[in-house]
């Protein structure tokens, strides 16, 4: 009898396309789901006849609750190397094995560029003004060049942005709670003496933190209020390294000129959910890490995770 595998938020219909499953056709039947599954009742249900799971990214969180309730899981495939919601010591304590795959940092560096260009231009008010036969030309654009951009972490995803930055012939500084002179020095930008001081002093701010103890919450209401009313913040990080409240009341309070995120506390956004209407914002439904290149990488990972499964030698193996 083959194996059953699951593909979860295939939302775009692209994962049998972008890899070769007949490579495991013979020993797997794949169903893929392209809506998202919501609450841990619906996905034990669902998934209750799967031997192989991929899921994306941190979507669809697997706690110890969930995994004990799937008898017949024996693997589960996450993208990318590091996954924080699966409940490793469960996995293994119920025999399922988790592996992963490569993911690129160049899409979510575009992105962030994408949603800076867009806030600092007034792309989507213009593009929509134009289209609907509104007024020609209704905003003034903010400048990059001779500007400064502060960049909160300055790791893979973080340099890259700090390079297009210098590009753009912007002043570019960093900081993180272990950010050494040494590193801002080898990438070519200024370590600033303290969070505070490149929010206060940056005229665009970006995330590129890990969600961790640390940085939940980094940015509050007071540390928001350090923000500029002419600067612009973008998150295509984690959504809880920034108060949401404090951001939302940033937003309607025109307390910052505006906004660009990719993540959310709740995902997929609800219908109602505050943040599809909130003023200054330029939103995106988690893009970051959405593009054929990566997904290729995923899918076709996962498909060589399933095969070194099947042969009893297991690959990219992740743990807590």
């Amino acid at each position: 009898m083959r194996l059953r595998w699951a593909v979860l938020d295939d939302f775009q219909k692209v994962a049998v396309e972008v890899a070769d499953w007949t490579l495991v056709a013979d020993d797997v039947e794949v169903v893929v789901f392209d809506r998202h599954i919501e609450g841990e009742d619906a996905l034990a249900a669902a998934l209750a006849g799967f031997d192989i799971v991929v899921t994306l990214r941190e979507r669809v969180p697997f706690p110890g609750s969930l995994i004990a309730r799937l008898p017949r899981l024996k693997l589960l495939v996450a993208s990318g190397m590091r996954n924080s919601v699966i409940d490793y010591a469960v996995a293994e304590a119920h025999g399922v094995t988790v592996c992963g795959t490569a993911s690129s940092s160049a899409p979510p560096v575009e992105l962030t560029w994408a949603l800076l260009l867009g806030l600092a231009r007034g792309i989507v008010e213009e593009s929509s003004a134009l289209r609907s036969g509104g007024p020609w030309q209704s905003t003034v654009g903010a400048d990059l060049y001779g500007r400064r951009l502060g960049l909160l972490g300055l790791g893979k995803i973080g340099s890259r942005v700090a390079q297009v930055g210098l590009a753009f012939g912007m002043h570019v500084s960093a900081w993180s709670q272990n950010l050494a002179r040494e590193r801002t020095d080898e990438i070519g930008v200024e370590l600033a003496p303290s969070k505070e001081d490149l929010l206060a002093s940056s005229d665009f701010v970006s995330v590129h933190l890990a969600l961790s103890d640390r940085t939940r919450g980094l940015l509050g209401p007071a540390e928001l209020a350090l923000l500029k009313p002419a600067a612009y913040l973008v998150n295509t990080s984690r959504a809880a390294i920034i108060d949401q409240e404090a951001l939302l009341a940033a937003l309607h309070e025109g307390r910052i000129a505006g906004v660009g995120v990719d993540v959310f506390d709740i995902e997929p956004l609800p219908a109602d959910h505050p943040m599809r209407t909130a003023p200054r914002l330029l939103a995106t439904p988690h893009l970051g890490y959405v593009s054929r290149a990566n997904y290729a990488t995923y899918y076709g990972q996962a498909v060589e995770n399933i095969q070194a499964f099947l042969a009893g030698s297991p690959i990219r193996l992740l743990a807590q």
